[in-house]
């Protein structure tokens, strides 16, 4: 690892992904989590403090970088959630079949290297009944703003620790054997629209 992902990446990540425009989708997404919840990619913790306590019950963080694991820690104990740490990618989850309630997944998809396989994990842990949270930023409809992020897109992941922008999210999804029930889009407000393109909604095993 270099000094860069170790040092400066994480605090990075966790500037870009608290923006006003991006804080405020959390808002949007994550009280509707319930029950038993893996959040996939819960990186320093931005999502901890939109979580319904009065809804969950316990929440499973899974993420690869120590540095943000240990950013997050601090925040769960500050907010006193129930929360069980996991390093580790996921494309390869540590959890039984039909395990969890809900999936929470926002700003995550466009960063972990084989996706696909990480979305049918995903798939693979969560209930019969349950759903897939989702916040994504992704592929723009417009031919223009696509063109940038085909572009752009392996010089930004360098500097963003991976990151992809031109990921096709909804398509991402029902590949791996989701059923999209809702789905909403748009371009952030004060955001560049290379980077900007934004899915959410709600997701179920078929």
């Amino acid at each position: 690892m270099s000094l860069y992902d170790k040092y400066i990446l994480p605090s990075f990540l966790n500037c870009v992904c608290g923006s006003k425009p991006i804080k405020y989708q959390r808002q949007k997404v994550v009280p509707q989590a319930e029950g038993l919840v893996l959040e996939v990619g819960i990186g320093s913790g931005l999502n901890l403090p939109f979580y319904d306590q009065h809804k969950v019950t316990s929440i499973i963080g899974l993420d690869p970088s120590p540095e943000l694991n240990a950013m997050a820690q601090k925040v769960a104990q500050k907010l006193g959630l129930n929360v069980n740490f996991v390093l580790g990618g996921a494309e390869a989850i540590a959890l039984p079949d039909n395990h969890v309630d809900t999936v929470l997944v926002t700003y995550t998809m466009c960063t972990i290297p084989d996706a696909l396989s990480a979305n049918k994990e995903m798939l693979r842990v969560l209930k019969p009944g349950g759903k897939l949270i989702f916040c994504e930023h992704g592929l723009a409809p417009d031919e223009a703003v696509s063109k940038w992020q085909h572009r752009i897109d392996p010089f930004w992941g360098k500097l963003a620790g991976g990151c992809h922008l031109n990921r096709d999210i909804p398509l991402l999804i029902r590949s791996s054997g989701f059923r999209i029930d809702s789905i909403d889009e748009m371009y952030l407000p004060s955001t560049p629209k290379f980077a900007g393109y934004n899915y959410w909604g709600l997701a179920s095993k078929v």
